[in-house]
């Protein structure tokens, strides 16, 4: 069987619990009638093991199976700290 695992790019806003923060995920859609471009954003619970990551951080996330009611991200990799 092959799974694919989802993986994607988001910025932390906010990481003020236990080994959890949240990610914005943000994309560009194509209206259907006016053809311009508009930005989405999904906001994602992710599961931080060692409470790593900070605000600001650009990190990459994979889903994994429900670890609660609303985490099923997981934390891959911080691409690029904060300097704040």
């Amino acid at each position: 069987m092959n799974s694919k695992v989802c993986i994607l790019k988001g910025i932390i806003i906010n990481n003020k619990m236990h080994k959890s923060a949240i990610v914005v995920i943000e994309r560009l859609i194509k209206h259907p009638i006016y053809k311009k471009f508009i930005k989405k954003q999904t906001k994602l619970h992710i599961h931080d093991e060692n409470n790593l990551c900070s605000n600001g951080d650009i990190v990459e996330i994979s889903q994994c199976k429900p670890i609660s009611r609303t985490k099923s991200w997981k934390l891959v990799k911080i691409i690029k700290k904060s300097i704040f």
